[in-house]
C-alpha cells in the first residue's frame, strides 16, 4: 500500500514529529510505502493567489509545487495528515493545502447530475487524521463540537465522497505525563504496523 503523509509542525521537536516518526515506524514494519510531504520543510504558500484562483476555476494547476503534491496524491492508496490544533482549527498551512491541492478536476468533480460531489482519486481508500491539542478533548467536544470532524472529515472528504475516514485525536498533551505521551506512540507505532 502507498501512504502519503501530510505533515505540518514548524518545530521539530514538537510532539507532532514523535507522532510522524511513530507512524512512519509503523508503516515501514508493515511493509508499505510511505511518501511524506512535509510543508514546512517544503515552503508550501498556503495562499491562494489570484493566479491560483484562475487556475482552480480553469481546472489547470499553475504551481509546480501544487502540480507535484496532486500528482503524488493520486498514486495514493491512504492519505494521513498529522498537525497541531491551533485556536481549535488546523494550521493556515493545512487549510491551504486544501484549498490550493485538493481543487475539482483533480481530487473531485461535480455530479453529472448536478447535485454534490463525486471523488477522483480512484486508488484512495481512505483518510486518517491525526491531531495534537493542549485542551482537554471532553471541552473541544463541548465547546467547539470537535471541530477538525466537522471541517476536515465531513466538510471536505466526506463531501467529495470519500469513504474509511478517521479522526485520531491526542488532547491535553502539555499536562498529560511523559509515560503517557510514550503510551501513546507506542500504540500508534503498533497501530500502523498491522494497518491495512
Amino acid at each position: 500500500m502507498r501512504v502519503v503523509i501530510v505533515f505540518s509542525h514548524p518545530y521539530e521537536g514538537s510532539y507532532g514529529n514523535a507522532i510522524l516518526r511513530s507512524v512512519s515506524k509503523g508503516l515501514q514494519k508493515a511493509n508499505h510505502e510511505t511518501d511524506l510531504i512535509h510543508l514546512d520543510n517544503d515552503g508550501f504558500d498556503p495562499v491562494m493567489s489570484r493566479e491560483d484562483l484562475q487556475a482552480f476555476v480553469a481546472r489547470k494547476p499553475v504551481d509546480p509545487k501544487v502540480i507535484d503534491y496532486q500528482n503524488r496524491l493520486k498514486r495514493a492508496d491512504h492519505l494521513i495528515f498529522i498537525f497541531p490544533v491551533w485556536w481549535d482549527a488546523m494550521p493556515a498551512i493545512i487549510k491551504g493545502f486544501v484549498d490550493r491541492v485538493l481543487s475539482p478536476g483533480v481530487v473531485y468533480d461535480h455530479h453529472p447530475r448536478g447535485f454534490g460531489l463525486v471523488p477522483l482519486l480512484t486508488s484512495l481508500k481512505g483518510v486518517t487524521i491525526i491531531t495534537t491539542m493542549n485542551k482537554p478533548h471532553i471541552l473541544y467536544a463541548l465547546l467547539t463540537g470537535n471541530l477538525i470532524r466537522k471541517a476536515m472529515l465531513r466538510s471536505v472528504f466526506k463531501t467529495m465522497g470519500y469513504k474509511n475516514l478517521r479522526w485520531i485525536n491526542f488532547a491535553s498533551v502539555k499536562s498529560v505525563s511523559q509515560k503517557k505521551r510514550e503510551s501513546w506512540l507506542a500504540g500508534l507505532e503498533t497501530r500502523f504496523s498491522t494497518f491495512n
